[in-house]
């Protein structure tokens, strides 16, 4: 369901109840009653969410709470796109850890599942992926409160398949190898994977014997996705396709074909 935009009016009463007031945090606007607060918040162990088009994403996003009473819990977490307030993640519980009477660690489970997604908001839903941000309340135990929005931000980005074949397998030194193959990435709306059109794609060569793959050239994907080039086969070795990914797509790293010579 979309997170979208809370709005929150502070009230305050002339009969001795206490008023609202802002406080501040970095990178966060927040209001709330006392001195607790989020002191640090970090999403997916700082890692981009990539997000197909069938398995149900599970993430973390861990809070680390103060107030001098002691932390009560968490009451809400959101989450949505920083440029257009939608979102289809939704929260579904969270665990608290008490390092110190004053302080909590607090892990929030968010969950995206994209059978719902093409449904969750009505622009299409490839345009959520980006930029995000978190939006939390907590509680102390004295009663002070934090409601919070912008606390962290990460990407969530639309997940990515790349296939890769060399042929002829096998190969005559300094004979001609044909690597192909396939980058797709997942389209929210119709939950299946298309080619990804136009992207700079890495094909890289690791030498038999060794570990580490190096970049022979870049290629670029055709209007399906295809990939497709020809080189010099010097050594026995393993060739892959790296694409490293944007703002709003995973990188993808082919599984690698093993090609000998004869």
């Amino acid at each position: 369901m979309s997170n979208g935009i809370r709005r929150r009016a502070a009230w305050a009463t002339a009969s001795g109840a206490a008023a609202l007031v802002l406080l501040t945090a970095t990178g966060a606007h927040a209001e709330g009653r006392g001195d607790i607060r989020v002191v640090g918040a970090v999403v997916n162990g700082g890692h981009p969410v990539g997000i197909g088009t069938a398995k149900e994403i599970t993430f973390p996003v861990v809070l680390t709470i103060r107030d001098d009473s002691g932390v009560k819990g968490v009451s809400r977490v959101s989450t949505m796109n920083v440029s257009n307030a939608y979102g289809f993640i939704e929260w579904s519980g969270t665990t608290c850890a008490k390092k110190s009477a004053t302080t909590s660690v607090c892990t929030a489970t968010m969950k995206a599942t994209p059978a719902w997604m093409p449904a969750s908001d009505d622009i299409d839903t490839n345009r959520v992926a980006g930029l995000w941000q978190v939006n939390a309340t907590v509680k102390a135990n004295d009663g002070d409160y934090w409601i919070s929005d912008n606390i962290a931000r990460y990407s969530v980005k639309r997940a990515t398949t790349l296939t890769d074949d060399a042929a002829p397998e096998p190969v005559r030194k300094g004979g001609q190898l044909t690597v192909t193959g396939t980058l797709s990435r997942a389209n929210r709306e119709s939950l299946r994977y298309q080619g990804y059109a136009g992207q700079p794609v890495q094909l890289q060569f690791r030498k038999a014997g060794t570990t580490r793959y190096t970049t022979v050239k870049t290629v670029t994907t055709g209007s399906t996705g295809r990939l497709s080039t020809t080189v010099t086969a010097s050594a026995a070795g393993d060739w892959r396709w790296y694409c490293p990914g944007t703002s709003t797509t995973m990188l993808a790293v082919s599984a690698g074909d093993t090609v000998v010579l004869k």
